[in-house]
């Protein structure tokens, strides 16, 4: 088939190996550095989402499902795969930088792929910023005297030298701190073993964690599938990193399915001990027992010790690993939007010799900087606008996902292309329709703002086409 007739079919050539043709076929030059692997994006995957989340919201899990935790996270993997799936799909068809931003674009029109871009935006702009504040928070609680706006400075300046030193030097940095994070959750793991087999605080093993008769119902299982399914938000990043890749299109998708799988997994085993060790409970009995639940838990464990180990590993997980690669993601969507003008061009240059979107790495600190310092313990203002940018953008995922495959390439794949992505719209719709009403309002209004933008673009005669695709 002529390069021609791949145009006519909306179908991509055949990708090179190293990447480079593939980008090449949609317009773009080949500016970041391929360097990263399955093992990095597994890494990068893993530390957004955070192997030791469950250890901050615990507590908030645990009431909502009546003490059935594990079986919260399973119900979550459940329902992330859908969407994971989908983006598996597009990173094969699309593999290049801007994530849900390029794939609606692409696969339904540049209009909504600026609404996709501008959506998730809203999310990866304040992650960073809510986990300064969160880990500041935390460590002001273990060390007093250090105010907590200085932690936030702290926190913000490590990660933008990191990010500015280049990808391979952000992907070695992310393997030491989820290594980190995985001697912590293995001293959990076996001190809460020992725990639960000598029957501290009335420990005992059974699958009530997973199932409970007496409180489970319908309504509750959808309750937790609406915390549960925030708690893996993070998995979606890797594809920013698609044009940093080496060893083909479908790395993206393998790493994208198989980093949600393994962090479901451990945040299994880990909720299933910690709710082990508060045996016949089903609820807390205020929000100040929620915040320091699994922290509890850790001090019936192991100890006064292991509670301040896990108190600071959490705030450090969150503030500096998680911050880390927030931010990484961030840089390189804005990097991608710049490129297309979408955003101002300036954006959209790299550094010469590190192959960094510098600029962008450096917007990200200084809106992260600012954010924190004004919103300085703010966590609940920051939590319920975080999720709605996401969710919005997997909704329309979805549907790019149905309308690319079956209408535009004509394709029969009803299974991949019409079920799965339905039942992942219907999930995240659920989800969404049930998000805090702070977060739709404040979504709502930054995505009428979009709009506007996009409107405004439209009347002065500004394009909002991307590169061709192949």
């Amino acid at each position: 088939m002529s390069e021609s007739d791949h145009e006519a079919a909306g179908r991509p050539r055949p990708q090179g190996q190293g990447g480079d043709e593939s980008l090449e076929r949609f317009g773009y030059e080949q500016e970041l550095r391929r360097t990263l692997g399955l093992r990095d994006l597994l890494v990068y995957g893993m530390v957004f989402m955070v192997p030791i989340a469950p250890f901050a919201i615990f507590g908030v899990v645990f009431d909502t499902a009546k003490g059935m935790v594990p079986l919260t996270y399973v119900i979550g993997l459940v329902a992330m795969v859908f969407t994971a799936l989908s983006y598996r799909e597009m990173s094969q068809a699309f593999p290049i930088a801007g994530s849900v931003y390029a794939y609606a674009g692409r696969g339904l029109r540049p209009e909504a792929g600026f609404l996709a871009g501008w959506a998730i935006l809203l999310d990866y702009l304040l992650v960073p910023t809510l986990l300064y504040v969160t880990g500041a928070v935390a460590l002001q609680s273990v060390i007093g005297g250090v105010p907590q706006w200085l932690w936030i400075v702290v926190f913000v300046v490590f990660n933008t030298s990191v990010n500015m030193l280049g990808i391979r030097t952000t992907a070695q940095m992310n393997k030491l701190f989820l290594l980190a994070e995985l001697i912590i959750l293995a001293m959990f793991v076996v001190l809460s073993v020992i725990a639960i087999n000598d029957g501290k605080n009335g420990a005992h093993w059974t699958t009530t964690p997973f199932y409970d008769p007496h409180v489970f119902s319908v309504g509750l299982v959808f309750s937790a599938l609406s915390v549960a399914a925030l708690s893996f938000l993070g998995f979606d990043a890797i594809s920013t990193l698609a044009e940093e890749v080496r060893g083909g299109r479908k790395v993206v998708g393998r790493a994208t399915l198989l980093s949600l799988c393994l962090v479901a997994a451990l945040f299994v085993v880990q909720t299933y001990l910690a709710a082990l060790l508060l045996p016949g409970r089903t609820s807390l009995p205020n929000q100040a027992a929620e915040n320091t639940a699994f922290y509890d838990v850790a001090r019936i464990a192991g100890g006064v010790w292991f509670k301040d180990v896990v108190a600071v590993s959490s705030a450090l997980a969150a503030a500096v690993a998680n911050s880390l690669a927030a931010q990484a993601a961030t840089s390189r969507l804005l990097f991608s939007m710049a490129r297309d003008g979408q955003l101002p061009r300036f954006l959209a240059h790299v550094h010469p010799t590190r192959k960094v979107p510098e600029r962008a790495v450096l917007l990200v600190a200084v809106i992260s900087l600012g954010l924190g310092l004004g919103l300085v313990g703010q966590v609940g203002l920051l939590s319920s606008l975080v999720n709605f940018g996401a969710l919005f953008s997997f909704l329309m995922l979805h549907v790019s996902v149905m309308f690319y495959f079956l209408v535009r390439r004509r394709e029969h794949t009803y299974g991949m292309h019409l079920v799965v992505p339905l039942i992942g719209f219907a999930i995240i719709g659920y989800v969404l329709y049930n998000a805090d009403s702070k977060a739709q309002i404040g979504g709502s209004c930054w995505l009428v703002i979009g709009i506007a933008i996009l409107l405004v673009r439209k009347l002065t005669g500004r394009s909002t086409e991307l590169k061709l695709d192949a």
